[in-house]
């Protein structure tokens, strides 16, 4: 059964109850459509002769709440959807279920890897931030210590100084739960900005 003949770029016949509009998106898919791998976008096409029956397509989509586009390609006019749902949506209403299933556990993996690379390099920026901080604060550290001696600083900048240098790759929270008492991550950074500022004003 076809629901797509075409005479003078006019489609003759339209589906009009529900599995009409199910078969007929079903067909038109079958016949001129096609799907990416998930892993790299996610896309679903369907390839029409004239701009007409692209738009029926778009329209029909638009029922089940399918964003679809058109666009010109070739002499051809493609109707593609870009969402990962509603690909999943469509291929849920055209009864291709093993697609289905395959498509989401694929984009399944491919979410859970994108979200595993996004925490690693967050992880990888943090540990920079601390490395160049680090750097910069033991850099200011030693400048007091060969110039003016760190027992010209106050006891509570002197004993921060003292555990930067002994502990240069741990972050500000650790490094303030060494102290006695404990100091919370903003107290750190203030005595070690503290002490970058007396470094920075010994010529």
């Amino acid at each position: 059964m076809s629901f797509t003949l075409e005479v003078k770029n006019e489609i003759k016949k339209l589906p009009k109850d529900r599995d009409e509009k199910k078969e007929f998106l079903r067909e038109t898919f079958l016949s001129n459509g096609s799907i990416n791998n998930p892993e790299k976008e996610y896309h679903l096409e369907i390839v029409s002769d004239s701009n007409e029956i692209a738009l029926v397509i778009a329209d029909l989509l638009k029922g089940y709440g399918i964003v679809a586009k058109v666009i010109e390609k070739k002499y051809n006019y493609i109707t593609y959807i870009k969402e990962a749902e509603s690909i999943a949506l469509f291929l849920n209403i055209i009864g291709a279920h093993k697609a289905l299933l395959e498509f989401e556990n694929i984009k399944v993996t491919h979410e859970m890897n994108n979200q595993i690379n996004r925490v690693v390099n967050c992880e990888t920026a943090n540990l920079s931030k601390i490395i160049n901080a680090s750097i910069r604060q033991i850099e200011a550290i030693n400048k007091i210590k060969d110039t003016v001696g760190l027992k010209s600083l106050p006891d509570n900048l002197r004993e921060i100084a003292e555990l930067r240098l002994k502990n240069p790759d741990i972050g500000l929270l650790e490094l303030g739960s060494l102290l006695s008492p404990p100091l919370g991550k903003s107290g750190v950074n203030h005595r070690l900005k503290k002490i970058e500022e007396i470094a920075s004003e010994i010529s």
